[in-house]
């Protein structure tokens, strides 16, 4: 099975999310308000890989509001979510007329080449840890440490990921946490010990209480 060409098949709410929301409850006075203010929420079904990793590029370094511009440009041309053969039939000039710089226009022609060309396959990943897995996404041009994290949190929900590298998590971190003051990642990581093995499911819950609540990748 190729790994972008099939969609995540579990139950909307992961089977771990009930047992993390009680733990993090206990371990956490910050996450003991926010999680019952987002009672009944949790991170969606996953799309198609390949999906997820395509909006996840198409986000990076922008704001959120052209992010959902530029998504919806893409499924608009693609009449409905984009695949990979449907991106393929674009060349960098097509894609930066839809808004796209020129270096994500690269990349998502490379992930769709990829896509198409490559061997790689999800079959192996439920045997692999995340760090195997992030390994072998960031051989992909374009994807980096925060986009395959992103993708092990929202495609693959996985239960203990920290995403230290994002801007949002920080500031999330720092709001409820430090005052507003500026905090490090080695702060942010201390902050979380308390979360293990549940850091995904503390990092969604920091993100739903800021505007960042509106991604899902």
């Amino acid at each position: 099975m190729d790994m972008f060409s099939s969609s995540t098949t579990s139950s909307i709410q992961p089977s771990y999310w009930d047992e993390a929301c009680e733990h993090l409850m206990k371990r956490d006075r910050i996450l003991r308000k926010l999680i019952p203010a987002h009672a009944n929420q949790s991170i969606r079904r996953a799309p198609a890989p390949f999906v997820t990793l395509a909006r996840i590029i198409i986000y990076q370094q922008i704001s959120l509001a052209q992010g959902r511009i530029l998504w919806a440009r893409l499924v608009e041309s693609c009449g409905g979510a984009p695949t990979a053969q449907c991106l393929l039939a674009y060349d960098e000039a097509a894609l930066r007329e839809l808004g796209l710089s020129k270096r994500k226009a690269q990349y998502i022609l490379e992930l769709a080449r990829h896509c198409v060309d490559s061997g790689i396959g999800a079959s192996r990943w439920s045997t692999m840890d995340d760090a195997a897995i992030v390994a072998e996404l960031c051989t992909i041009r374009g994807v980096g440490r925060w986009t395959a994290e992103m993708f092990l949190i929202f495609n693959l929900r996985r239960p203990d990921v920290l995403p230290l590298d994002d801007t949002a998590l920080l500031r999330a971190i720092s709001h409820h946490y430090f005052s507003g003051e500026p905090v490090s990642r080695f702060e942010a990581r201390e902050v979380a010990q308390a979360w293990a093995p549940w850091r995904t499911v503390a990092s969604w819950y920091l993100w739903r209480s800021t505007e960042a609540a509106a991604v899902e990748y």
